[in-house]
């Protein structure tokens, strides 16, 4: 069961206002210690605050440096395995993030092929990124991937079935899959998840959608999930975490868990 801590706005991003940075870590060592008195087993630290996001090559040192900086925080507050999401699709970024404040893993929304985001045309990244992990002395860090990301369309690897994407995945190294639903808090289908179940013997994951009505389905096929939005105040993913939502959640987890 991962976390997810969505950052507020960083400098550099449409919605950041001046504010000092201190209150950005604040918000999210606040969080963590929500997530793990909530008994989460880990958490990734994401700048879903920047929206709308740059591509991967127009993203600013400074998103990198203030992640660096605010997951370390994370790391050393909760004290559980952590993971950095750099939106969108920055592996190398989120990398160079891991390596700076310790996390354990990086997700990546497009790891291998191609597809149209909100953002436009994004690339797999696996290439430049493997080799910038390798330079940097940093294979202790993992890579889990999105496989037919949420918030895009395929259309461009149609030819492809969803096995294969899978297992190109799986090819280029990565060493967990992710399947989601259409867009944030849109939960996954259940054929697909079992589809890329099939296809590969990596861990899989679900990263959107997951709740406490359907978590339990999700665990006959998925060896983990990533939620945020259901344990948020109100269901909002801007929201900080609400507790209650959080404890109910879990209860469910442990009990499909057995």
């Amino acid at each position: 069961m991962i976390g997810v801590i969505h950052s507020l706005p960083l400098p550099g991003s449409p919605h950041y206002d001046g504010e000092p940075v201190q209150r950005i870590y604040d918000f999210a060592r606040a969080e963590a210690e929500r997530y793990r008195e909530g008994g989460v087993d880990g958490l990734i630290v994401e700048n879903h605050g920047d929206i709308p996001f740059a591509k991967p090559d127009e993203l600013g040192p400074e998103t990198a440096a203030c992640m660096a900086t605010m997951a370390d925080i994370v790391r050393r507050e909760c004290g559980l395995p952590i993971g950095i999401n750099v939106l969108a699709n920055g592996a190398v970024q989120g990398i160079a993030v891991a390596k700076a404040s310790g996390a354990a893993f990086v997700r990546v929304n497009q790891w291998a092929n191609a597809y149209v985001a909100n953002e436009g045309f994004m690339e797999g990244k696996s290439g430049e990124a493997s080799r910038y992990r390798s330079w940097l002395r940093a294979k202790d860090v993992a890579i889990f991937t999105d496989v037919h990301v949420k918030h895009g369309a395929h259309a461009i690897v149609a030819d492809r079935t969803l096995e294969e994407l899978t297992r190109d995945c799986e090819f280029f190294d990565a060493d967990a899959v992710i399947v989601t639903g259409q867009r944030t808090g849109d939960s996954a289908r259940l054929d697909e998840l079992a589809t890329v179940r099939g296809a590969t013997a990596l861990p899989v994951m679900v990263g959107s959608g997951v709740n406490a009505d359907n978590v339990a389905a999700i665990f006959g096929h998925a060896d983990a999930v990533i939620v945020a939005s259901a344990l948020k105040h109100a269901g909002g993913w801007w929201n900080a975490v609400d507790p209650q939502r959080l404890a109910s959640f879990m209860a469910v987890v442990r009990e499909a868990r057995g």
